[in-house]
């Protein structure tokens, strides 16, 4: 039902929704710290974004007590917005009611003017997407839009259906409005800005892959490598972890810039091999990532066609016995224990990269098919001797390098 604004509203409230509700007045504070009524932020939360028109009684019922056996829902809205009522009246001791009922309907009083920080987060996005604007207008409308964002949507009503649009969309705005104004403080050469920026963004959403991104390249650029090298394998081990997926080619060519990128001059050839034999002296394998297990690779590849060397390549899945993926919960356990396995059973020469959230692919230099063979049956047979897991099936593919 639609109704009529006064001409001028006779209070005015500032109410935050980004990172938790908060609701201020006249120097009076309400948060959701108070109260726990879930229920009772729900019906408040739903009033105020929908502050622009009045609200059925059968849509506040059909949404917060559909899955409930209540002989009288009407009465128990009612008590509710008493409730509620009861929550707001400390910040309005004089008027106006903040509330109204009226023929069946709620609504929130027009009288008391709301800013939302949605609002203005959006209003902010928005401008700086304005053709015309020069890239520092658009930097301090972004700066001020992201700053704004102190996390999702209403996060204690987050499992709500009405919440679950809205906190995807300012997510996805956020997302956005993070990554341009990343790109432009690239441009500006703005790398500590851009670091500390996607760092943030990323503690909200870690696992945005095009964050990770960002953060690595802007590393880069300060020549800050080992921090460079030292976020991309946490990023590549949090995404097999938690979504099972490989990088992305755009993320591996980073790494590939990072191995490619120059050492300070050093003119000491004794302290290049010190450096050089700690590595070496490690036992077992060579565990790398998959972008340096490309280069040892090709490197093989070289030397093979040169000396005619024989090199074999197996690839070792886990999965269940239909085939299919086991659950990332099982998954990272078992394969952070085939890992052990490939490392101590394997010779120092052998390289072994993680291929897949589900697979390794394992490097076999001067070694023929029935030697592979040998040395992947032993694998198999140690790992099932070691972890017993009956319901998981360990295959291998072997294959000999190929030399263009």
């Amino acid at each position: 039902m639609a109704r009529t604004a006064p001409a001028a509203a006779v209070k005015h409230i500032q109410v935050s929704t980004l990172g938790g509700f908060r609701l201020q007045i006249d120097g009076q504070v309400l948060t959701d710290e108070i109260n726990r009524s879930l229920k009772l932020w729900n019906v408040l939360c739903y009033l105020i974004v929908h502050r622009d028109r009045t609200v059925p009684q059968s849509e506040l019922i059909e949404l917060f007590w559909t899955e409930e056996n209540s002989s009288n829902p009407n009465n128990a809205l009612k008590t509710l917005l008493y409730r509620v009522r009861s929550l707001l009246l400390p910040l309005f001791p004089e008027g106006p009611d903040p509330i109204l009922s009226q023929r069946g309907s709620y609504s929130w009083n027009p009288a008391i003017a709301c800013t939302l920080d949605t609002d203005r987060f959006e209003t902010l996005c928005r401008q700086a997407e304005e053709p015309g604007r020069t890239a520092d207008e658009r930097m301090a409308l972004y700066q001020e839009a992201c700053a704004l964002y102190q996390g999702d949507f209403l996060p204690k009503l987050s499992t709500q259906m009405w919440i679950i649009p809205l906190s995807a969309r300012y997510h996805s705005l956020f997302l956005a409005a993070v990554k341009t104004y990343a790109t432009l403080l690239d441009e500006a050469h703005a790398y500590e800005e851009m670091v500390e920026l996607c760092t943030r963004a990323s503690q909200l959403d870690p696992l945005d892959e095009g964050l990770h991104i960002l953060i690595v390249r802007a590393l880069l650029h300060q020549g800050k490598d080992a921090s460079a090298l030292s976020h991309y394998e946490k990023a590549t081990d949090l995404l097999y972890r938690s979504l099972g997926v490989r990088p992305s080619e755009e993320l591996q060519e980073l790494y590939r810039e990072i191995m490619d990128t120059e050492e300070g001059l050093e003119t000491n050839l004794e302290v290049i091999q010190s450096h050089l034999k700690e590595t070496a002296a490690r036992p077992g394998a060579f565990v790398c990532e998959y972008g340096f297990f490309r280069e040892a690779y090709r490197l093989e590849a070289r030397r093979a066609a040169r000396s005619g060397a024989c090199i074999h390549v197996a690839l070792i899945t886990v999965a269940l016995p239909d085939g299919s993926a086991p659950p990332l919960g099982i998954l990272n356990t078992t394969m952070d224990q085939l890992l052990e396995i490939l490392a101590g059973n394997l010779r120092r020469g052998d390289v072994v990269s993680r291929y897949s959230a589900a697979q390794y692919v394992v490097m076999l230099p001067a070694a023929n098919f029935e030697d592979s063979t040998m040395v992947m049956d032993r694998i198999v047979t140690a790992f099932y001797r070691q972890h017993r897991r009956n319901y998981l099936k360990l295959s291998y593919k072997i294959r000999e390098l190929e030399i263009n």
